[in-house]
């Protein structure tokens, strides 16, 4: 079963990232993505987040799952993801939401018709 962790050296590459959601076994409602502590602070996510979403933790980036949308809405995959060099950025299962939801929050704060 799907659990949305990874590991290290064995998580599916997420820069391939609509490869792994259209895999039939990664088949999981759309989720808000996580910095993990391997997070090096160099500063190349927070710029692309078309929804602010990310900003400097006490330690490393953070993601506010409540502004997240993994650029639904904006570009085809996570750009935070695109540009991470040390790919410490996975998906969050503790913030489930269907794409519709992601779709919807994106809406609301872009005030977005579509």
């Amino acid at each position: 079963m799907f659990l949305g962790v990874f590991s290290r050296g064995t998580h599916c590459a997420l820069r391939n990232y609509s490869l792994y959601r259209l895999r039939p076994e990664n088949v999981t409602p759309a989720m808000a993505l996580l910095i993990t502590d391997q997070c090096v602070n160099c500063d190349v996510c927070e710029p692309v987040c078309p929804n602010k979403a990310i900003a400097q933790g006490e330690v490393v980036y953070e993601i506010e799952p409540s502004r997240c949308t993994e650029c639904v809405g904006h570009f085809d995959t996570p750009q935070c993801v695109e540009v991470c060099p040390v790919e410490c950025i996975f998906i969050d299962p503790e913030h489930s939401e269907s794409r519709d939801a992601l779709q919807s929050k994106y809406r609301a704060l872009t005030g977005a018709i579509k």
